[in-house]
């Protein structure tokens, strides 16, 4: 089984750069699912509607999430009934969404994918590793290929769970400080790891947001109202092997693409 993973897709420059682009790679690298990090879907913070039809209409199959998964009330409604958007499962069972997602593959093999966030920095966030053992037990019932987007602040932390869960996980990546960082590998019980996939979206700027804002911020200490930008576009993926026999992983690639400088959508 071959996943192409999407980390954080910001705003219109990074659904611009998913719509241009996945059709592409899911032939390039064979793919047979296509997952993206949606909470920052619309304008950097949130998903609406329209723009999560917008990224399932261009072949995306699953969203993984975080903590701004929740930004905008008006798409509450849309979030509880779309099963194909996964919460992080250590929010409390009282908030919206979906803890994990099954999707069957061409072959009949099936893969969970689950979101967890971590605790640092993180309001309302429960414990990972209670989230996480809970949630596979319940999973392994049904298939030992398991994806896990675990969305946090420090390296650490992800480091530790990425170690502590070799061999129970297929394929463990991070996301959420939209940098990507260049320590992809096959962990020795199996599991695919990375610490950060990276941005989807315009890089000259600053995680996002046009950087003559964040400088204005800086300078002054006034608050700003932030606005995303819209140069420097970049592809910041990762692909995933596993046997979906063993549900272990067979290696993990790293992808990093510069595409046109300027948004034209």
């Amino acid at each position: 089984m071959r996943i192409l993973f999407f980390g954080d897709v910001f705003g219109k420059a990074g659904r611009k750069v998913i719509s241009s682009q996945l059709q592409n790679l899911k032939k390039e690298f064979e793919a047979d699912l296509a997952i993206i990090n949606c909470e920052n879907l619309a304008s950097g913070r949130g998903i609406t509607e329209k723009t999560s039809k917008e990224m399932f209409r261009a072949g995306v199959d699953i969203f993984t999430s975080g903590n701004h998964l929740w930004d905008r009330a008006e798409s509450y409604d849309y979030i509880e009934k779309e099963k194909r958007i996964t919460k992080p499962a250590n929010y409390p069972e009282a908030s919206i969404g979906n803890k994990y997602y099954i999707r069957s593959i061409s072959n009949g093999a099936k893969i969970a994918v689950m979101s967890i966030v971590g605790q640092s920095f993180m309001a309302n966030a429960g414990c990972p590793y209670e989230a996480m053992k809970k949630n596979l037990e319940e999973i392994h019932k049904i298939t030992d290929n398991i994806f896990i987007d675990f969305h946090a602040e420090s390296t650490a932390e992800k480091r530790t769970f990425g170690q502590l869960f070799d061999g129970e996980i297929s394929a463990f990546v991070g996301t959420h400080t939209h940098i990507q960082t260049a320590d992809e590998e096959v962990l020795p019980n199996g599991t695919a790891y990375i610490t950060d996939v990276g941005m989807n979206g315009a890089h000259d700027s600053v995680i996002g947001v046009e950087k003559e804002i964040i400088f204005q911020k800086l300078i002054t200490g006034m608050p700003l109202r932030y606005e995303s930008a819209n140069s420097g576009l970049q592809v910041n993926a990762v692909l995933i092997e596993l046997d979906e026999e063993t549900g272990k992983s067979i290696r993990i690639e790293r992808i990093r693409r510069k595409l046109k400088s300027c948004l034209n959508y």
